[in-house]
């Protein structure tokens, strides 16, 4: 990787190209996603002609400039040759007010437009005493890696949607043709959810900057630039629309209304006391009904029953872990969502209230009828109540100690103790056939 230019003298002037060379994002995006609301609220406002008028709302856009990601490089060689006595301007061609604020955050002498260091005039240096301090390595960085895509798609959260595969566990739909649909399910909601993400993270750019972990994100550490999200965004939704119709009409209904809903939890129903906790159980018990939609089986009201208080116990569970995060922390309350540290024992007593529930009613599916058709020894069923108290007993503790991570589900693919319980469930289910 080419080492960026930088100066012995300790008398020189150094000038910085502001994008491309300090900030690791794009000037324009930066104003446009900083309160992305407030931003289209001023445009719909505004009388004057709609390019005009976008221009100067965003120049006027009030930008984080403490928490935008600055190439830690670039930045250090800068403040090194200040301490060194050099002088530091910045360059930028466009929104000048940006600019000067992000010089006057970091400490630099001022910003010089393009145009006037070409033709060295109107500088307030000595222009023999340049030397600039360039990124060379930002031409490289625009290929992202497949490493920051995965990480920007969430990849790793494609273990929620293979809920669409419970159906046809469920429901024995044990064969090729089910599986196959099931699949296409799966890869249908998994770029729908990437897609998701993305939006959801352009949104969320200020506040993830300020979160201790969520900071680390491809687009809020500018790993990732913000148009190609912009135009992986409507990629990722055409496929998941195509793979839908391959399946059925009926199954990209709920394939739309579950992007529906995630758009509206990103926009504004995060944002409201547990409308968040149930919006999110409502979407983690709607990728069960798109896989029975998906495969043609008849979902059992038993199995959404259950789905419900169980996904409703870890969204509650998943609240939990942020906010004891935020307290552990010393941290504030979350500015873009309506809870305070102080709610966490009733958010606590109310996904273990969940939790009991959802057993409750597994208990109760096991006493009925309906077991009779699908298993030939329903009576083994009985065995999964104790694993089910103790996965739920456990992931409650876990968050209760502040040693699970924000998602629940995902803690359960990695933690060692969960996976043999699953794994058990599992074995206990199939021997009941």
């Amino acid at each position: 990787m080419p080492e960026p230019l930088v100066t012995a003298a300790a008398t020189r002037t150094l000038v910085i190209d502001l994008e491309g060379g300090l900030l690791r994002s794009e000037l324009l995006m930066e104003a446009l996603f900083s309160s992305p609301g407030r931003m289209l609220a001023r445009f719909g406002a505004g009388g004057r002609p709609g390019m005009v008028a976008l221009t100067d709302i965003l120049a006027r856009a009030e930008i984080d400039y403490a928490h935008l990601p600055y190439d830690s490089d670039v930045l250090n060689q800068a403040l090194a040759a200040r301490a060194r006595g050099a002088k530091i301007y910045l360059v930028a061609g466009r929104f000048a007010r940006h600019a000067a604020g992000i010089a006057a955050h970091l400490g630099f002498d001022g910003v010089v437009a393009p145009a006037d260091l070409a033709a060295g005039e109107n500088l307030p240096f000595d222009r023999g005493a340049i030397e600039r301090i360039e990124n060379r390595s930002r031409n490289a960085n625009l290929k992202t890696s497949l490493r920051t895509w995965a990480k920007a798609l969430r990849v790793y959260q494609y273990a929620k949607n293979t809920l669409v595969f419970v159906p046809v566990i469920t429901a024995h739909q044990l064969n090729f043709a089910s599986f196959g649909s099931a699949l296409l399910a799966f890869l249908a909601f998994s770029a729908c959810a990437s897609g998701a993400y993305l939006m959801n993270d352009l949104l969320d750019l200020a506040a993830d900057r300020q979160h201790p972990t969520k900071r680390h994100r491809a687009l809020a550490a500018g790993d990732l630039p913000i148009s190609s999200a912009l135009s992986a965004i409507p990629a990722l939704w055409l496929f998941a629309v195509v793979a839908g119709l391959c399946i059925s009409p009926l199954f990209l209904g709920v394939l739309g209304a579950y992007l529906v809903t995630t758009i509206a939890y990103s926009l504004a129903l995060k944002r409201k006391m547990l409308v968040d906790i149930v919006t999110l159980a409502g979407l983690y018990t709607l990728r069960i009904v798109a896989g029975a939609v998906g495969v043609g089986v008849v979902l059992s009201e038993w199995l959404l029953i259950f789905s419900l208080f169980v996904f409703t116990s870890l969204a509650l569970i998943k609240r939990f872990s942020e906010l004891s995060m935020r307290e552990s922390a010393g941290l504030a309350d979350p500015s873009n969502r309506d809870y305070r540290v102080t709610d966490l024992q009733i958010i606590a007593a109310m996904a273990a209230a969940s939790a009991m529930n959802a057993v409750t009613v597994f208990s109760l599916y096991v006493s009925s009828t309906a077991v009779t058709p699908l298993y030939s020894r329903p009576w083994l069923l009985w065995l999964l109540n104790p694993l089910l108290l103790y996965w739920f007993g456990r992931a409650l503790m876990m968050a209760h100690r502040r040693e699970m991570p924000d998602d629940p589900i995902l803690y359960a693919f990695r933690d060692g103790p969960s996976r043999i319980a699953v794994a058990a469930m599992i074995c206990i289910m199939l021997a009941a056939i």
